[in-house]
């Protein structure tokens, strides 16, 4: 039995269980509901994987995959604007040791 029967019958139980209990709510009431529910978001989970296309014995290596891949572009990212702010601390002290150097008349004494 698959899941789409298996929840069919057990709304179809759900229904008779309502119908003959004529509002009486017990603890096989709530199991019932209970189980409904699981199968229910079950089920959907299920499709929803399939539609992603995730449904297959794969997907788990996919996923695991994508973390990695996506870890690394973190990872580079996180290098590059290093680099960056690197660089631009870099010229910006150059500019302040040639600021110094012009101010003190160093380029006269290269002469």
């Amino acid at each position: 039995m698959d899941e789409e029967e298996a929840l069919a019958r057990l709304v179809a139980l759900a229904g008779t269980s309502a119908a003959g209990a004529a509002g009486a709510a017990g603890t096989a009431d709530a199991a019932l509901l209970r189980a409904v529910v699981e199968e229910a978001s079950e089920l959907g989970a299920r499709r929803a994987l399939a539609r992603l296309g995730l449904a297959d014995e794969a997907a788990r290596d996919d996923i695991g995959d994508l973390r990695q891949l996506l870890g690394a572009w973190r990872d580079a990212k996180k290098s590059v604007w290093a680099a960056v702010v690197d660089w631009a601390v870099r010229g910006a002290l150059a500019l302040v040791v040639v600021g110094l150097a012009v101010k003190l008349g160093l380029p006269g004494l290269l002469k």
